[in-house]
């Protein structure tokens, strides 16, 4: 292909996907270091449900409540990492770091494939590190990308992502039965890894191509272990998208037990299980793909984020009502695909979007307080919500409050994204 040529097929796809030709490599980039991150993370999560079920379903909330407790160790030790080294060297470090404990535990599993203890701590570890991992890629992503240009490329990054949730599942499906467990947390380790790559490139394009933000990457973010949460503390739009997910998680939650209740009902064969959650993880990363290549980027230019917000919220409310009706698994896997769709084509790019107009140090550390100590505490709340909620009424009791709940939601998900669309694009939290 001529030079001519190439530049026309860039010209072609920069047509497509809604970026301007010397966006296209970073574009293409962030795609595959989001590909590769999530293949790494999806190989896996059909391995954690199988173990969570292996545990006992009436002691998930305990689980949760362990992944919490190991969450509020992480989040200040992952905070003075933060401050002791440069953003540039801040990723790889903590993927190098997880790539590691990811082998002991290979070693582990393969020593002793049956120990219930082994397995919940597989469970709680990758709990907390898809956290980790996943929103500290998302907060380089905020780093390259300014607040115009983070609205029409990131529904196309994230597309990234759900091709590799797409291609995890696929392969834990069809690897788990040659390979075993422990053979599956090497590949996932490996592809990890590969991420590292696209890293860097996207750090070189940045210093070319990239927006000129208040501390360069190659310096340190000040503050203390501590700092992220006092960020959110101190500024009520940090605050908002707080509860905005929290009453993510709380939604999550309650459709979580039900899966792990009736697919325990109707698959009791532990393998089928793993083969059951990978083929919905593959119904929902399919449908994702393609609404975030060719629909969340325009519909975040064409309306705000706004409307990603609180979409998803308000079809909730109709699918807990849906399943109140009629608690069965086709109806399950129908409201669980629906669901996670649009938190993964919508709600997560528009989640993302709101800290593009922010500085450094949020970014990077309120932004983590949030996308892990947040989620994980609105996880331990509302999983033992939901377990006194059915001891004490029913789980329709539960699914009607879910309703409720998913209406909270789609007010506080206006509220957000009214504040960040009429605001300035170099709008400081507070």
């Amino acid at each position: 292909m001529t030079s001519s040529d190439g530049l026309i097929a860039r010209l072609g796809i920069a047509r497509l996907i809604v970026a301007e030709p010397e966006e296209v490599p970073a574009v293409a980039q962030g795609f595959l270091l989001f590909f590769f991150l999530f293949a790494s993370y999806f190989m896996l999560r059909p391995v954690r449900e199988t173990f969570a079920i292996a545990g006992g379903v009436d002691n998930i909330q305990w689980l949760w409540t362990g992944t919490f407790v190991a969450t509020l160790f992480v989040v200040p030790l992952y905070g003075w990492v933060a401050s002791k080294f440069p953003r540039r060297q801040l990723l790889p470090i903590l993927y190098l770091i997880c790539a590691l404990v990811m082998s002991g535990f290979a070693a582990s599993l393969w020593l002793d494939p049956a120990n219930v203890w082994i397995a919940r701590a597989f469970y709680i570890w990758l709990s907390v590190m898809n956290l980790f991992v996943i929103s500290i890629a998302w907060s380089l992503m905020a780093d390259l990308f300014e607040r115009e240009r983070g609205h029409r490329l990131f529904g196309q990054i994230a597309a990234g992502a759900s091709l590799g949730g797409l291609t995890g599942p696929l392969l834990s499906g069809l690897l788990v039965s040659v390979v075993g467990e422990p053979g599956l947390l090497l590949i996932s380790t490996g592809l990890l890894l590969l991420t590292l790559f696209f890293v860097k490139q996207l750090f070189g394009w940045r210093d070319t191509m990239g927006p000129r933000t208040d501390v360069p990457p190659k310096e340190r973010i000040a503050g203390s272990p501590w700092a992220g949460i006092l960020l959110i503390l101190r500024s009520p739009y940090l605050l908002a998208i707080s509860c905005f997910v929290l009453l993510l998680t709380s939604v999550t939650t309650i459709l979580y037990f039900e899966q792990a209740r009736i697919v325990e009902m109707v698959f009791p064969d532990r393998t089928a299980q793993t083969q059951v959650f990978a083929a919905i993880d593959v119904a929902v990363q399919s449908l994702t793909i393609l609404i975030q290549l060719f629909f969340t980027g325009r519909l975040a230019k064409k309306l705000g984020v706004t409307v990603l917000l609180v979409a998803v919220p308000v079809t909730m409310m109709l699918g807990f009502g849906l399943l109140a009706l009629a608690t069965t698994f086709p109806v399950l896997v129908f409201v669980m695909i629906v669901r996670r769709v649009g938190e993964y084509a919508l709600v997560r790019p528009g989640r993302e979007m709101v800290f593009t107009n922010v500085d450094a140090e949020t970014k990077y550390k309120a932004k983590n307080a949030i996308d892990t100590l947040v989620y994980r505490g609105g996880d331990l709340i509302s999983s033992w919500a939901y377990t006194g909620i059915v001891a004490v009424a029913s789980v329709a009791a539960a699914l009607v409050t879910g309703v409720v709940v998913a209406g909270v939601w789609a007010v506080l998900g206006f509220f957000i994204g009214r504040q960040h669309d009429a605001s300035p694009a170099e709008k400081q939290p507070g």
